[in-house]
């Protein structure tokens, strides 16, 4: 397997700093050394503060700093917290990555009103929450770049194990469009990246357990065209370039991340009734 961090150039991103919410493990964990590796100092938001620690004293290991912010994205007045927080402490903030949200494979039939409602706040209105605070000051400083990880249920073939997340994450592409029509001409991008299933504890602990297919892990693998699972560097590779010197004009786009799985036949998670 290649190493697709290793084609960036060292100190990238020196004297830049980056917030990436959802920045305790997984994807998230992933793209937070990644930037620190190339010379980013780091904000990592989570829920969950015992997911932001080890993370974190990583980062600082590797000789960047990081302020580690326990963040509920729901709720406004925590995200002012965290926007404050990391202006205060680092400066500015130059790059966003919305990693944080999350769902559950559900039968449609199955979806409470309470779970629908927290599933949507969580993706659409969180990623909302964060993205105008940190947009403004990115606008107001005449440079940022932000990337919103969504999936590929996030498109016009629907989400069939993810309903409630599918209509959000949909949501959160199409106000990414929005936005960059209005944020373009202050040197600010955003930009939605779509991973497929991506090799992650998460992934097997959230949506592998849940199937009623037994060895679920072994259909998804053998549905992607390419023959595997995604690892969680390709999908920060792909990050690191779209707030890189190189994509400054690719503004509104959404790139996938899946090996092709996109154009393969999916197998459900959980059987229709």
């Amino acid at each position: 397997m290649s190493q697709p961090l290793s084609v960036f150039a060292d100190n990238l991103f020196e004297g830049r700093s980056v917030l990436i919410t959802g920045g305790g493990r997984g994807i998230g964990r992933e793209l937070a050394l990644a930037f620190a590796r190339l010379g980013a100092d780091c904000i990592i938001a989570s829920r969950n503060e015992e997911n932001l620690q080890p993370t974190a004293a990583e980062i600082r290991d590797l000789g960047r700093r990081c302020l580690a912010l326990p963040t509920n994205i729901r709720d406004p007045e925590s995200v002012d917290q965290l926007v404050a927080g990391s202006i205060k402490e680092m400066g500015k903030i130059d790059f966003l990555i919305n990693n944080a949200g999350g769902q559950f494979p559900v039968n449609p039939l199955d979806i409470s009103d309470n779970g629908w409602r927290a599933v949507v706040d969580l993706n659409l209105n969180g990623t909302w929450n964060v993205t105008s605070r940190v947009g403004k000051h990115m606008v107001e400083n005449r440079f940022g770049a932000i990337v919103n990880i969504v999936h590929i249920y996030s498109y016009n073939r629907g989400a069939p194990d993810f309903p409630h997340s599918g209509a959000a994450r949909a949501g959160v592409v199409n106000l990414a469009k929005s936005l960059a029509f209005h944020w373009a001409k202050h040197n600010v991008t955003i930009n939605s990246v779509a991973p497929g299933t991506i090799n992650t504890a998460g992934v097997r602990e959230e949506e592998f357990a849940a199937s009623d297919k037994g060895d679920y892990e072994a259909l998804a693998t053998a549905a992607v065209p390419a023959g595997r699972l995604g690892e969680a560097d390709e999908t920060a590779a792909l990050c690191v370039f779209l707030c890189s010197p190189a994509a400054r004009y690719i503004n509104g786009a959404d790139l996938v991340v899946d090996g092709a799985n996109f154009l393969a036949n999916w197998v459900p998670i959980m059987e229709s009734r």
